[in-house]
């Protein structure tokens, strides 16, 4: 198996110098990573002047292309956002709005995207978790991501307004925890088996 690639992209309306709730929840991510010896980044969006767009590069200091080109060099993408009134972040929605205006192709002719495993992680103190990352993986997996089961690790709060993950100390929770545990592995096993037989194009598949 090769070594493997994890990029995080943080959603978060906040940027670097604020405290972001999904980014603690990523941060018991990136500790399953680390103790599988997966190499992983997170990227905060809000700290990239990111233009609205359907194109690789919208000019004028649009910053997409450096996030474009670490998602081109990695092997699995995670797609993490709050949940603002039941629904995936602004920023979140962006990100895929530019992912899907990318229209470069391996050299087999596949979308970019194709062979890399991807999930998504929602935090919030409000209901809505299902339903972003339902969003978030259904765009993934129409981009050319490979979805692996159970891709998804989420925690909200009570019904109603109330702490966020940070405060209400949702690393306890033994349900997210679970599914953090169970999402890394899968996008890890997906990931090394594309790693070593990659999706063929149409019209190359053995007998």
């Amino acid at each position: 198996m090769g070594n493997l690639n994890a990029l995080i992209l943080n959603c978060s309306l906040k940027k670097s110098d604020e405290k972001s709730n999904t980014d603690a929840l990523l941060k018991d991510f990136t500790n399953v990573f680390d103790s599988k010896h997966i190499k992983s980044e997170v990227i905060r969006v809000a700290d990239y002047e990111v233009a609205y767009g359907i194109a690789d590069d919208m000019g004028d200091g649009d910053e997409w292309p450096k996030i474009l080109e670490k998602i081109k060099q990695t092997d699995i993408l995670i797609l993490a956002s709050p949940v603002w009134l039941g629904e995936k972040s602004s920023i979140s929605k962006k990100v895929l709005e530019r992912l899907n205006g990318c229209s470069q192709t391996n050299d087999q002719g596949q979308p970019i995207f194709y062979n890399k495993v991807a999930g998504s992680v929602v935090t919030g103190n409000e209901d809505g978790a299902k339903n972003a990352a339902g969003d978030l993986i259904f765009g993934l997996a129409q981009l050319g991501f490979a979805i692996p089961p159970n891709p998804i690790a989420y925690w909200v709060g009570d019904a109603g307004p109330g702490p966020s993950y940070v405060e209400a100390e949702g690393y306890k929770n033994e349900f997210t925890q679970s599914n953090i545990q169970m999402a890394s592995h899968n996008l890890v096993h997906l990931a090394n088996i594309l790693k070593e037989r990659p999706i063929p194009a149409e019209g190359n598949v053995s007998n």
